[in-house]
């Protein structure tokens, strides 16, 4: 029986609600239901009826009651650790919770009916109280609705006035969700041979405040939030805001209660309660700390992370010249989560091995990511917390923001890592191949378009995230950096605690524009549409026109845009941009114009979000100067003419041919950008062909070109060494990837080795450079057998290292061996083998080994049920990147029919879309592409 049981019987029998009086800032007393059920004189409990009839005509709340304040009471019954007791039966561990709330509302219209979200609560008691006269509103019904809308309707016998003051008590009580969604409980082990204990935390975006308690859970309607929670006595609480005031009730619980938040929404609500310990971090005026296991606070694995948070916050504050409003921020490291972070007002989440360092295991590489992921989440702070986009239609004016900015804080604060040009082409081509589909969304989505959970959950993506920041550096591009700097600064003033959507934003760049620029006519065409242009220069009489880029070649597009084309030629580094007109299909540009010898270069580092293509006599120029002094080049467009070429083939907009042609200058290139991009666009030609005649050519003219790469950094990889460029660090990885799995014999020696010398020492001696693992590892064990696979297996079993845990969960499924792979998968479906938080990591990175590809898409339709909880959509996406025939694409007609519903059927229709692109493209580029490796490697 639970522990509860012996609980004191007077408070376990009336925690329907608790109501706790504040007086002079400090809480008095706790008072109990029964008690001030009483006082109130409720109405009896109305029936509660199940809706069935047709939903209301729209998924949004009304506007006629206005939040205001929430006073919220929650008591999570869990245990953190569950203890055997002697001559006792061992409690069970629960994962109910209970509590209360009280929302006062501004009725701004004559209603009858209080619409509000709830969703998995059983809710009780409603009373309806009038603040201005102290009376009481009979209810006649509740009423909970089935559909996607969520919403508690509540009726009232009589109707509520408008510009009167009203508050709804509710009582509820639910269950702890045990998959990282709305509160939710979350296990991890002391150490690997120490007890298992629990965390219990909220995670509530976008639409999950409603399983925690009744609310009206919509950004629009931000409201002040009053929290006090119930919780074990060795356990601590932590909230959005500092606490006010903790005591003890009895023998095991005790109440915490926070400072009222700022006006925010309800998706930014949290709290959590653990056993967990903390660290600081340094900040002149804000009190940081960063949570985490005891254990890893202990290794100081926290470390890294605290030392660079309150910089981060103040390079934000300096830069947008606002301070972070709250007078804390808490951070903590959780075993498990959704995302890699979640932005919580005050109370920031993070999983675990996203935030946590640990020297001598983690690659220095890894560094860079704690570091953009908390410069995104903090940005966040700004960007999405005081000012909240109106609707999740805009989510890009939250996600675009935090990303771009994030690229600005990683660059002041650890200069030496050289990450923003690296991030910003991450980001553009990243957007560039999903925003290339038919069906791809609008920056801003219509309202139309928005409306249930699953519509909002889509909104998740690249497209918001990565286009919104790319659009951003292009509009800060054309006005100036300053000024756009300026305009978000005045932004951020005029709306603070408020809502705002793109109009907004357009508004204050022009006030700080002085009026110049028509920033809503110019962006409007790259935010309320779809899709991005490929810009056509001819170099021999001056045309140039657009087209939407898409790679189906055969659709049709009438959608313009207006662009702005910074451009060089061969002789002229110093020219104005050229603006083409939307209305215009094909214009004439004098500058764009060459003579003899002379090129064009159009899209100067990357500025604008369009594709490029040039007439075939300007392509052979640039690809003769990459060739001969690709440094006069910039670096960014050396990448992105890669990219360029490899996608404008696949559109069938220019000859294979081409696009291969321009990998030739690689054999003599160092910068990573370049070989990124070539490594990238390379990879879709071994997903069409590494099941095919064209792959043996193609790993010999791999061979030879990455060979000089190999060879420049060989003295430090042969002595476990890297550079100290960071860009450099990530093209060493680069290098021994490619050269061991196409073969190259010097790498094939030097990963087995290194893997051997390990293994000797019984897993005690790993000279192996922390940057180097990952990689080492994985070829290792796709060169060896059973022997190095178990041996990894182990390792990955027994570490309480987090870096080396996710070293190795992608280490084991680089194995060539079928029969390991299929243990491997079978192994995912253990929890006690594989954290269910880590099975979509496994089964996407056995989905990339073309030896898995195949067990891998049989076994997620085996096991839909259990894999499906975690990240479906990037497993969906990798175990059908290398569809490419008419049976694949049956296959996944039927499993888009029979197995996939929601938010994830979209990314479904998107693999159905780009599994008919390859067709086609595969069936009239195979003997192209297999003639010409051939050619190249003939000699």
């Amino acid at each position: 029986m639970p522990k509860r049981s012996i609980t004191s019987v007077a408070f376990a029998a009336t925690f329907v609600l608790l109501t706790i009086s504040v007086i002079a800032g400090t809480i008095t007393m706790v008072i109990l239901y029964n008690i001030q059920k009483d006082l109130l004189k409720p109405t009896q409990r109305p029936n509660v009826t199940p809706a069935t009839e047709q939903p209301p005509p729209v998924m949004r709340l009304p506007k006629n009651l206005i939040p205001e304040r929430y006073e919220v009471f929650i008591w999570p019954e869990f245990y953190t650790r569950i203890i055997e007791v002697v001559n006792e039966t061992t409690p069970n561990q629960t994962l109910h919770f209970t509590g209360n709330s009280t929302v006062n509302l501004y009725c701004a219209q004559k209603t009858d009916t209080i619409y509000l979200h709830s969703k998995n609560l059983k809710v009780y008691h409603p009373v309806v109280k009038d603040r201005d006269s102290n009376g009481y509103f009979a209810v006649s019904d509740m009423i909970f609705h089935t559909d996607e809308s969520d919403f508690l309707e509540i009726q009232l016998k009589s109707a509520l006035k408008a510009g009167a003051n009203y508050s709804l008590f509710l009582t509820f009580e639910g269950e702890t969700s045990e998959y990282s969604e709305g509160l939710f409980v979350s296990n991890y082990y002391e150490d690997l041979d120490g007890d298992e204990k629990f965390i219990a935390a909220t995670d509530l975006e976008p639409t999950f405040a409603r399983k925690v308690f009744p609310c009206f859970d919509e950004p629009e309607m931000k409201a002040v939030f009053d929290v006090t929670i119930i919780h074990r006595r060795d356990t601590i609480a932590l909230g959005n805001m500092e606490q006010l005031d903790s005591s003890a009730i009895d023998g095991d619980w005790k109440y915490t209660h926070f400072k009222p938040t700022p006006r925010m929404s309800t998706y930014l609500f949290s709290f959590t309660v653990s056993e967990f310990t903390s660290i600081e971090s340094a900040h002149e005026r804000v009190d940081i700390h960063l949570y985490a296991r005891p254990e890893a606070t202990d290794a100081k694995y926290t470390q890294y992370a605290a030392n660079i948070t309150g910089k981060i916050l103040k390079f934000y504050e300096d830069l947008l010249e606002i301070d972070y409003h709250l007078k804390k921020l808490d951070q903590i490291a959780m075993p498990n989560l959704r995302y890699q972070g979640m932005e919580n007002w005050g109370l920031v989440t993070y999983k675990e091995g996203a935030i946590l360092y640990e020297e001598g295991v983690s690659s220095l590489l890894h560094k860079k990511e704690i570091t953009i992921l908390i410069a995104h989440e903090l940005a966040h702070q700004w960007f999405g917390n005081l000012v909240t986009m109106e609707w999740w239609n805009q989510l890009w004016l939250n996600e675009g923001f935090a990303t771009y900015m994030s690229y600005f804080a990683v660059d002041h604060i650890e200069s030496s890592l050289k990450t923003k040009d690296v991030y910003i082409m991450n980001d553009l081509h990243l957007a560039f191949e999903v925003d290339a589909l038919a069906l791809s969304h609008p920056l801003s989505a219509t309202l139309e378009d928005i409306q249930t959970t699953d519509e909002i959950e889509v909104m998740f993506d690249v497209i918001t995230y990565n286009k919104g920041a790319i659009v951003l550096r292009m509009l800060a591009d054309l006005v100036s950096e300053r000024v756009f700097n300026e305009g978000v600064k005045m932004y951020l003033k005029a709306f603070e605690y408020q809502n705002t959507n793109q109009n907004d934003l357009w508004e204050y760049i022009k006030k700080a524009d002085n009026g110049n620029t028509d920033v809503a006519n110019m962006m409007d065409t790259w935010t309320n549409q779809a899709g991005y242009p490929v810009v056509t220069i001819n170099t021999l009489n001056g045309e140039v026109y657009q087209k939407r880029f898409l790679f189906n070649s055969s659709a049709e597009s009438n959608l313009w845009w207006m662009v702005h084309v910074k451009y060089i030629t061969k002789t002229k580094s110093d020219t104005n941009p050229v603006l083409l007109n939307p209305n215009s299909n094909t214009e004439t540009k004098e500058e764009f114009i060459c003579k003899d010898d002379d090129w064009i270069l159009a899209n100067v580092n990357c500025t604008g979000y369009y594709r490029v293509n040039y007439n075939l006599e300007n392509w052979a120029l640039l690809q003769t100067q990459l060739e001969t002094n690709p440094h006069r080049i910039p670096l960014m467009n050396r990448g992105q003419l890669i990219d360029d070429a490899f996608n404008l083939a696949r559109a069938k907009l220019v000859d294979v041919n081409l696009a291969l042609n321009l990998t030739r200058f690689l054999r003599d290139e160092h910068e990573y950008l370049p070989w990124e991009s070539a490594v990238r666009n390379l990879n879709y030609f071994i997903h069409m062909f590494d099941r095919s005649e064209v792959y043996g050519p193609m790993q010999v003219y791999f061979r030879d070109q990455v060979k000089g790469l190999y060879t420049f950094f060989r003295n430090y990889t042969d002595n476990s060494e890297v550079p100290n460029d960071s860009s450099l660090q990530e093209n060493q990885i680069i290098a021994i990837r490619l050269a061991c799995s196409n073969g190259l014999p010097e790498c094939m020696e030097m990963a087995t080795k290194m893997y051997a010398d390990w293994m000797k020492s019984n897993g005690t001696i790993n000279k192996i450079h922390p940057n180097l693992r990952s990689v080492i590892y994985c070829q290792a064990v796709a060169l060896g057998g059973r022997e190095e696979w178990e041996f990894a297996w182990e390792i990955y079993q027994n570490s309480d290292k987090t870096s080396e845990k996710d070293q190795l969960l992608e280490a084991l499924s680089c194995t060539k061996k079928v029969w390991l792979i299929k243990r491997y998968l079978e192994y995912t479906l253990n929890p006690e083998k594989v954290r269910l938080m880590d099975v979509a990591s496994a089964i996407i990175y056995v989905a990339q080994n073309v030896e898995g590809q195949a067990l891998t898409w049989n076994f997620v339709r085996e096991h839909w049920d259990y894999i499906s909880q975690g990240d479906i959509s990037m497993v969906i996406e990798a175990v059908t990147n290398r569809f490419s025939t008419q049976f694949e694409l049956g296959e996944l007609k039927r499993f888009a029919r029979d197995y996939v519903f929601g938010a994830d059927l979209y990314v479904v229709y998107q693999a159905i879309e780009e599994t008919k692109v390859n067709i086609q493209w595969v069936a009239e580029n195979k003997d192209i592409v297999l003639e010409w490796f051939e050619r190249e490697t003939a000699c």
